[in-house]
Parts: C-alpha cells; structure tokens; sequence
C-alpha cells in the first residue's frame, strides 16, 4: 500500500509542529530512511520509537524491514496519522499515547528491544540516561539505540577525557556502551527548522562495563567531581568524605582535575569510595 506524502499527512491531520512537545518533523523520507538503517539490522528485535510525530521515521523503520515496532507519542494528535500507517502494514506497528519519560520499555515490550528515535532537544538527556540505567540492570535487553541529539549534547556523549566536552554524560555512556557518531542534520531539514544542528549518535551496549564499579556510586562520584570542574580533585571531591584519602586509595594524582581522568580511573575512585562506606 502506498501512504500519501507526509506534507499531506500533516495538513489532513492539522499536525503543526508545537513547540512546547519539543516537535522538528523531517519530511525527507530518505532522510529518515538513512536513520532508519543506521539502527539496523532489526532481525529478531522490536523496535522503540519516541515521538514519531507524522510518522517520517516510522516509516522508514518499515522500509528498514522492522516487522515490530512500538511507537510512543505523547501528542494525541499524531495518533490518527500514525494508524494510518498501521493499517498500511497490519501487525507491525503499535502507536501508544504517553509519556516517554513513564513508559518502561523493559516492562512493555518481550525480547530484544533497539531504540530509534528523533529524540524531542528538550527530554533527550533524561530519556538517555533512564535507557543507559535499563541496559545496566537488564543486560540483553536493549541491544542498541540510534538516537537523535542536539549537536552539542551528542558531542559530550562521545568525548574524551582532557576535552572540553567530557564530562558526566561522556563516563556514564561510554562506560556501559561503544557510543559513535553516525551522521549530522542541518537545521533545514526539520519543519520547523531548529537554530541548532542535531547529530544521531550510534549505542552498543559493551558486554560487561568498561571497568568494575556499582553505578549509583560511579554516578556520584562523577556528579561530585564534574561539579567543580575546575578545582583539582582534592578540592572538588570533599563532598564525598576524605578526598585525598580516597585519591590514594584509587592511585589518583590529587592536584589532577575531573576531566584528565579515564572512565576507569573514574571506576577505581568508585570502588574506593564504596569501601570507605
């Protein structure tokens, strides 16, 4: 069955983009088709989209040769649109009215989950950080994720220590996943167009963790440290109890600031400080 353009979807629908939701639609099919394979193969696994808006991206992961997806669209309008699509491809999309931020995926959806998605600027972060939770404590279950960011936010998930960019977000992501950059998108190819640029951004959840730590005590220590990012880290660690002690114990230069440290540097200071408690 061939579905109408999605100008034409939108306008049916009345679906204008709303700035509050966070909404950029790409209307460019090939587009969302090359974001749609980015995330592929999807043999054997269901897919999770958020905010699929129109429905641009799902439709790509239809082409991509997803047979079972879960799309979660907080926009009541959008669902119309969507159904269209699933009555187009009986069986392989389910379009769900909510809030992605209270939908569990691990709950909702059985066996092996990727998650692609154009991720609304405004709840990306939050959204990441409950997936990279979900892959620590359901090892298998989210097998990968192809995400859209704001430029700036994809650069902090893939930088490396002594950059600018390291920082919370850099440890906790690469320390449970192999994140890359995939590809950029102009501002001109969303309606309507955002003043920033937006990078997809690849995730392969690492067999184990790149080094042993218990990630409620890894996150903290990283929040403390990145806190004060420009004191040495026997200042900026003082919050969590004796800091240079702690320093000793991980083999860590005290007078060395948060952003020259590995991730696992950042995993023996974790351990230090769960030994001390």
């Amino acid at each position: 069955m061939t579905l109408p353009p999605l100008r034409e979807v939108v306008a049916k629908h009345g679906l204008d983009a709303r700035k509050a939701l966070g909404q950029n639609f790409i209307f460019d099919l090939n587009l969302t088709s090359k974001i749609a394979r980015a995330g592929g193969p999807y043999d054997g696994v269901s897919v999770l989209e958020v905010g699929p808006g129109p429905g641009g991206l799902t439709r790509g992961l239809v082409d991509a040769g997803a047979t079972r997806i879960v799309a979660v669209e907080r926009d009541a309008r959008c669902l119309a649109a969507l159904a269209e699509i699933s009555e187009a491809f009986p069986g392989r999309l389910a379009a769900i009215e909510g809030d992605a931020l209270e939908f569990d995926p691990i709950a909702a959806i059985s066996g092996p989950i990727k998650i692609v998605a154009n991720l609304p600027y405004n709840v990306a972060t939050p959204l990441l950080i409950r997936w990279l939770h979900a892959i620590h404590d359901h090892p298998g279950r989210i097998v990968g994720m192809t995400l859209m960011f704001q430029k700036e936010v994809a650069a902090r998930i893939v930088a490396l220590p002594s950059t600018p960019a390291y920082g919370r977000l850099s440890v906790i992501s690469q320390w449970l996943t192999e994140a890359r950059v995939q590809f950029d998108i102009p501002p001109g190819a969303f309606v309507p167009a955002p003043k920033v640029n937006s990078t997809v951004v690849g995730f392969w959840p690492r067999p184990k963790p790149a080094g042993e730590a218990e990630l409620p005590v890894l996150e903290r220590v990283v929040a403390t440290a990145f806190n004060q990012r420009r004191k040495m880290l026997r200042s900026a660690l003082r919050p969590l109890g004796d800091a240079v002690a702690l320093l000793a114990k991980a083999d860590i230069d005290p007078t060395r600031r948060a952003e020259t440290l590995s991730i696992g540097e950042f995993c023996a200071l974790a351990r230090a400080v769960s030994a001390a408690t």
